[in-house]
C-alpha cells in the first residue's frame, strides 16, 4: 500500500488508515490509494467489516486547497469524478464500512465519512461542510448525502454557513451513529463487529428526511432570502441551496450532476479565487522572516488591562473568553463599576441571543478581577493599556506600568495610531513594549494589529503573535508608522468620501455606492458609528504631519464644532432618534453645500462608479506605499487587515487583490488622471507605477519578496493626516 494509506486488520475487521499529515487532506495520491485499499478489502474473504480512520491528530480535514488553485490557474485539469467514484466504491462495498472520526471531518472529510455505512466519533470531534468560506460548495456529493442523513434544513444551514458542529449535535441530527468513550479505534472495531450481518445501509438510498414539496418550498424560499441578505455578492450559499434542493427532487446520480455543475461555476468564479486567496493569506500572516516558528515566548498565564471603558472591558472579555485570568483596572470605583456592568450586559446579551451559555459566561466572569490597586498588576505577564488616545496620558501610564510590573512582563498599548517608540521611551524596558491594536468591539472583531517598536524584542513579538491566535484573532505584524497600516489607509479612504460630498455628491449616495460595492457599511455611517470626535482628536494630534497648502476635508471638523459626534450625540452625518437607524438630515445637507460654496469648491454630479474608484483606489495607492516602505510585510497582509478589520468584502479578496483583478495598469492610469485633477494627494505610489508598467500583480511582488527583512519598526511621515476610525 501507499505510505499515504495503510491497510491493517484486527482479526476479522479491516482497518484503513489515512496518513497525510498534518490534517490528512485529500491530496493527490490519497484518494487513489484509498480506492485501492477499499478494493482489496472488498475482495478479502477474511474481512467481515471495515473501519476507516485518520492517523495522527484528525480524521480528514478536507481537500487540498492548493489543488483548487491549480485548477483555476489552468496548470491542472480537474476531474471531479475521481473522488465521487471512490466514495461510491466505499458505499457499494458489500461489507459494513465504519468511519471513525476524531479531530475534524470537514469538507471532503465529511463527504468521505458520509459515504461510509456508519459513522462513530469521539466526543471532541467536529464535522462540517465549510466550502462556502472558500466561495464554493461541496463537490463530492456532500449536498446530496447530508440532507439524507440530517434533514434538509440542517443541510442547508451547514452548507450555507460553513460552521462545524460538535459530535454531540451530529449524533442528535443523525450524521453520527454512536459516540465512542475511550480509545476510538477499539470502539470503532467493536461497533463494526456489532453490525456484521446487517443489511448494508447506503446513505444515497435514504429518503425519509428529504421532506415533502410543500415543506421544502417554504424552507428553500426562506433560505434564499436570508442568504441574499447575509451573504451579499457571494454566489456560493445560493448555489448550495440549489444543490440541496436538487437532492429533494432528483435521483441521487442526477443530483450529483447538478452539484458538479454548480461546484465548477463557483470554483472558477472571481469570488472563489478571492476567498481562496484570503484563506492562504490568513496562513501567511504567521510567517515573520526574522522570527523563527520555534522562537522563545513569554508564558502568559495572567493578563491585565488598564482602562475599564468600552475598549478595555472588551479586551478583558477577549482574555477571559480564551480562558486567561485577567485583571481590569481603572482610576476610580465608579469607572470600574461602570466597566464591569458593561461587561455583564454584553455577556447577558450573548446568552439571550443563544451565542453563549450561562455556564460559560459565569466561568468567564470568574476570570475577570476588577481592581483599583496598582500593586495587583505586579502579578501580570502582560498588560494591555486601553485608556483614551492621548500621548501625554499614555506616557504617564507607561511610566507607572514600568515601575509596577515585574521584570519580563510585556507592556502593550492598544493605541490605534500613536508612536509606539515614543510611548516606550518613558520606560526602562523598551524591548518589552509593543502595540496590540484591538478593533471595536474587541470580543467580535477578528483583527489584531501587532505593532513592532524599534526596540521590541523578538521574544515579545513571537509571544504576541502566538497569543493573538490563542485569543481567536488574526494577528498581523505591522510597522510603527502613524495610523499603522489599517488606519493610515482608512484615513485616505475616508478623506475621499468627504471630498466627493464636498464636490457635490449626496451623503446617502456615497454610503450607498460603497455599500453596494460590498463594504459592510458606508464610510460616513461608519464615522457616525465610531464617533466623529475620535478622528477629530487624532487629527489634532497629527496636525504637524499635514503639508502646507494641501487640501484637507472641512465638513467633519465643522460638524464636531457643532457638537455633532455621530450616534452618541444623536447626530453626525445623519441624525438618530433614540436608536442606531440613520436618518437623512436636510440641515446637514444644506450646511455641506453652504460650507463647500464658502470654500469655493465646484459642485457636480457623481456616478456610483466614480465614488467607488475615488475611495477604493485611494486605499490601493496608499497600500502600495506602505508595502514598499516596509510597514506591511505582504500585500496579502493588507488584505487580511481590511477584510477582518474594516468590512472590506471578502468576495473581492481585499483592496490589493481587488486592484490586481481590475488590473494594476488600469488602477495606475486612473490614479494618474486623479493626480492631474486633484494634485499631489493622488501622486501614484512608486511601487504601483512599477508593477503596472511591468504587468505584474501584488501577489507577484509578495512572491518575489517572500524572504525580505521583517516590517520596519520606526515611524515614517505621512503625506496626509491619518485616521482612527476603527479603534
Amino acid at each position: 500500500m501507499s505510505a499515504l494509506v495503510e491497510l491493517g486488520s484486527d482479526h476479522d475487521v479491516a482497518i484503513i488508515t489515512i496518513n497525510n499529515p498534518p490534517v490528512n487532506a485529500l491530496s493527490p495520491g490519497v484518494v487513489e490509494a484509498l480506492s485501492k485499499a477499499v478494493e482489496r478489502v472488498c475482495e478479502d474473504e477474511n474481512a467481515k467489516a471495515v473501519v476507516l480512520v485518520g492517523g495522527g491528530r484528525t480524521f480528514v480535514s478536507g481537500g487540498d486547497i492548493n489543488e483548487f488553485v491549480k485548477f483555476t490557474s489552468g496548470t491542472k485539469r480537474r476531474d471531479g469524478s475521481i473522488l465521487l467514484q471512490a466514495l461510491l466504491q466505499i458505499e457499494n462495498c458489500s461489507k459494513p464500512v465504519v468511519a471513525a472520526i476524531h479531530g475534524n471531518a470537514l469538507g471532503g472529510g465529511l463527504e468521505l465519512a458520509m459515504a461510509a455505512h456508519y459513522r462513530v466519533a469521539v466526543t471532541s470531534a467536529q464535522v462540517g461542510q465549510p466550502e462556502v468560506k472558500l466561495g464554493i460548495i461541496p463537490g463530492a456529493a456532500g449536498t446530496q448525502r447530508l440532507p439524507r442523513l440530517a434533514g434538509v434544513a440542517t443541510a442547508v444551514e451547514m452548507c450555507t454557513e460553513g460552521k462545524p458542529i460538535a459530535a454531540q449535535e451530529a449524533l442528535r441530527l443523525g450524521i453520527v451513529d454512536q459516540l465512542i468513550e475511550g480509545d476510538l479505534l477499539t470502539g470503532a472495531v467493536a461497533f463494526a463487529r456489532s453490525v456484521v450481518g446487517n443489511s448494508v445501509r447506503r446513505t444515497r438510498d435514504l429518503t425519509a428526511k428529504l421532506g415533502t414539496p410543500d415543506e421544502n418550498t417554504a424552507l428553500f424560499a426562506a433560505a434564499r432570502e436570508a442568504s441574499t441578505k447575509k451573504h451579499r455578492g457571494v454566489a456560493a450559499p445560493l448555489a448550495a441551496i440549489e444543490a440541496v434542493e436538487a437532492a429533494t427532487k432528483l435521483p441521487f446520480d442526477r443530483g450529483c450532476e447538478v452539484e458538479q455543475r454548480l461546484f465548477n461555476e463557483c470554483l472558477f468564479s472571481e469570488t472563489s479565487k478571492a476567498m481562496i486567496h484570503l484563506f492562504f493569506a490568513g496562513r501567511e500572516i504567521a510567517k515573520i522572516p526574522d522570527i523563527p516558528k520555534d522562537a522563545p515566548r513569554v508564558p502568559v498565564n495572567v493578563a491585565a488591562v488598564l482602562g475599564a471603558g468600552f475598549m478595555g472591558g472588551g479586551i478583558a472579555m477577549v482574555f477571559a473568553n480564551a480562558g486567561i485570568p485577567v485583571m481590569l483596572k481603572d482610576a476610580n470605583q465608579e469607572a470600574l463599576n461602570h466597566g464591569m456592568d458593561l461587561i455583564r450586559r454584553n455577556y447577558a446579551a450573548s446568552v439571550e441571543r443563544g451565542r453563549l451559555t450561562q455556564t460559560f459566561v459565569d466561568e468567564r466572569l470568574e476570570l475577570i478581577r476588577p481592581t483599583l490597586r496598582d500593586d495587583d498588576f505586579s502579578e501580570a505577564d502582560i498588560v494591555v493599556e486601553a485608556i483614551f488616545e492621548d500621548m501625554g496620558a499614555k506616557k504617564v501610564a507607561f511610566g507607572d506600568l514600568d515601575r509596577i510590573c515585574k521584570p519580563g512582563a510585556i507592556l502593550a498599548t492598544n493605541t490605534s495610531s500613536l508612536d509606539i517608540d515614543a510611548i516606550a521611551s518613558v520606560t526602562n524596558r523598551p524591548n518589552e513594549v509593543i502595540g496590540m491594536h484591538f478593533f471595536s468591539p474587541a470580543p467580535v472583531m477578528r483583527l489584531l494589529e501587532v505593532v513592532r517598536g524599534h526596540k521590541t524584542s523578538k521574544e515579545v513579538i513571537a509571544t504576541c503573535m502566538h497569543l493573538a491566535k490563542k485569543l481567536g484573532k488574526s494577528g498581523v505584524l505591522v510597522g510603527n508608522c502613524p495610523g499603522f497600516v489599517g488606519n493610515r489607509m482608512f484615513g485616505l479612504y475616508r478623506r475621499e468620501a468627504q471630498f466627493v460630498v464636498e464636490e457635490g455628491a449626496d451623503i446617502e449616495e456615497v454610503d450607498k455606492a460603497l455599500y453596494n460595492f460590498g463594504m459592510a457599511m458606508g464610510p460616513l455611517r461608519t464615522a457616525d458609528l465610531v464617533g466623529l470626535d475620535i478622528r477629530w482628536r487624532i487629527r489634532k494630534e497629527h496636525r504637524h504631519l499635514e503639508r502646507f497648502g494641501v487640501r484637507q476635508p472641512i465638513i467633519e471638523d465643522r460638524l464636531c464644532e457643532m457638537g455633532r459626534f455621530g450616534q452618541k450625540t444623536g447626530g453626525g452625518w445623519y441624525k438618530y432618534n433614540g436608536d442606531r437607524t440613520p436618518i437623512s438630515d436636510p440641515e446637514v445637507a444644506r450646511l455641506v453645500r453652504l460650507w463647500s460654496a464658502d470654500a469655493g469648491i465646484r459642485q457636480r454630479p457623481f456616478s456610483a462608479g466614480e465614488i467607488v474608484e475615488r475611495c477604493i483606489y485611494s486605499l490601493v495607492n496608499e497600500g502600495a506605499r506602505i508595502l514598499e516602505e516596509g510597514c506591511a510585510l505582504r500585500a496579502s497582509d493588507i488584505d487580511v487587515i481590511y477584510v477582518n478589520g474594516y468590512g472590506f468584502p471578502e468576495q473581492r479578496g481585499g483592496p490589493m487583490w481587488y486592484a490586481s483583478v481590475v488590473g494594476l495598469g488600469t488602477v495606475y492610469q486612473r490614479t494618474c488622471e486623479l493626480q492631474r485633477q486633484h494634485g499631489e494627494l493622488w501622486e501614484p505610489a512608486p511601487l504601483l507605477k512599477r508593477l503596472a508598467e511591468s504587468g505584474e500583480t501584488f501577489a507577484d511582488y509578495d512572491k518575489r519578496n517572500a524572504d525580505r527583512a521583517s516590517v520596519i519598526a520606526s515611524p515614517s511621515a505621512l503625506p496626509t493626516i491619518v485616521s482612527s476610525e476603527r479603534q
